[in-house]
């Protein structure tokens, strides 16, 4: 693991982009904050830039530099949730501005994977994180799931849990309005 966080490390701080695995499905990652290297996720994907995409972020703490006002609830559901949660936020700030929605909104999910705490950790920003598969096509459960395609248009490809078989599947996605009103995208 330490090696892959070495070499995803190197090729995030030149705006380049990964293809690694998350608390949930493999995901292609990128500088968060940097607008070229968000360019290039959207054109590995095949997909709009006017959908937004997750980012993560290893602490709770980091969320009001990315967020102008986090309603207090947010905390709370980080805290209690027992599976990945990515929350939608309103206010997006010090993220490049090609990752938001239309809206100014951004998803954040604060991972409790081992390998994307540490990673996050070390670079000490936000990464993308959406799923490693091409816009409209099925996201894949594991990483022999990927398509080919995709492998072959980024940068660096993580090891580090690559024989790992188990179906991992989406987090679950919720809304919060700016007085902590809830909405469930996807449970």
């Amino acid at each position: 693991m330490d090696e892959d966080i070495k070499k995803s490390l190197e090729v995030l701080r030149k705006g380049g982009t990964i293809l690694y695995p998350t608390d949930t499905i493999w995901g292609l990652g990128c500088d968060a904050t940097n607008t070229e290297a968000v360019k290039k996720i959207y054109e590995i994907k095949k997909r709009q830039d006017s959908k937004s995409l997750l980012v993560l972020l290893d602490m709770a703490a980091y969320l009001p530099y990315y967020i102008e006002k986090v309603p207090e609830i947010a905390y709370n559901l980080i805290e209690l949730t027992d599976k990945p949660l990515s929350i939608i936020f309103s206010g997006a700030r010090n993220i490049a501005g090609n990752i938001k929605a239309i809206d100014g909104s951004i998803g954040i999910r604060i991972t409790q994977d081992d390998f994307c705490k540490r990673l996050i950790s070390k670079f000490n920003k936000p990464i993308v994180s959406t799923s490693a598969n091409v816009s409209g096509k099925p996201a894949p459960a594991n990483f022999r799931e990927i398509d080919h395609e995709i492998i072959e248009a980024v940068d660096y490809v993580v090891k580090w849990r690559q024989n790992d078989i188990s179906r991992q599947t989406s987090s679950g996605i919720i809304k919060l309005g700016p007085h902590g009103e809830i909405q469930v995208i996807r449970k």
